[in-house]
């Protein structure tokens, strides 16, 4: 059974960086395709970065991009997110998610429970 556990969320000030972690159990992270998702309250859930099991490849959408980082740390099992130059509208509950490539929430089968993320103005 696979389990993800995202940690490191909080309450920063508008410019200031967090990093996320995603501990990764029942498989090896590079088993799966991962992906970080956000939703902000009232709001459908957002992809904003995912990381390729093969070669580690990152790609992202034009709302982070340049801003935010995923990585892998294989011996750890961990995923991160480095998010740099937070800005308010940043705020939301962050996912990671595996098992899919691409944007769509649709195609992950396996999901955190979520960590908040607060970036006030």
């Amino acid at each position: 059974q696979l389990q993800l556990v995202e940690s490191g969320g909080g309450l920063v000030q508008a410019g200031d960086s967090l990093r996320l972690s995603c501990a990764v159990s029942g498989l090896t992270s590079t088993t799966y395709a991962m992906g970080w998702f956000r939703q902000a309250p009232g709001k459908e859930r957002e992809f904003v970065g995912g990381i390729i099991r093969s070669d580690s490849t990152a790609y992202y959408p034009d709302s982070v991009r340049g801003r935010f980082t995923i990585s892998r740390d294989k011996a750890k099992n961990v995923v991160y997110l480095q998010m740099n130059s937070l800005k308010p509208e940043d705020t939301a509950v962050y996912y990671c998610a595996a098992g899919g490539v691409g944007s769509s929430k649709s195609l992950y089968p396996y999901w955190g429970q979520g960590t908040q993320v607060t970036v006030s103005s």
